[in-house]
């Protein structure tokens, strides 16, 4: 079972959750993105995000139309990611779209873009 550590923007206060793997991120809809999905490979028994990181992933998802696999959401820095390149994952990035073909991922781009609820590194 993961701690949930969520920063909510609209109260300013942190929120905690306990949820397990197979389980839907707080504030997640349609249970689009489990918590087992957003730690990835992260031994960290304790996860955070942002109430509007994961409203992001929502809208994105929704424009979308179709499921956004997710490799992982959160890492710390010495759990590694992209080899020696930015560690941006501390619970408001997403390795997303992997998975897709190229065509798919470019309109993923695109979808993240247009809707301006994500930015594109």
């Amino acid at each position: 079972m993961a701690k949930i550590l969520v920063f909510n923007n609209d109260t300013n206060r942190m929120e905690t959750y306990y949820r397990e793997e197979n389980q839907a991120m707080p504030y997640n809809a349609n249970r689009t993105l489990t918590v087992g999905e957003f730690r990835g490979s992260s031994g960290s028994p304790t996860l955070w995000t942002t109430k509007r990181a994961m409203q992001s992933f929502n809208t994105t998802r929704y424009l979308f139309g179709a499921p956004i696999p997710v490799g992982f959401a959160f890492k710390r820095p010495w759990e590694g990611g992209h080899g020696t390149q930015s560690q941006h994952y501390a619970g408001v990035a997403f390795d997303a779209g992997q998975q897709l073909s190229n065509s798919q991922r470019n309109r993923l781009r695109n979808t993240a873009i247009s809707s301006r609820c994500m930015v594109i590194c």
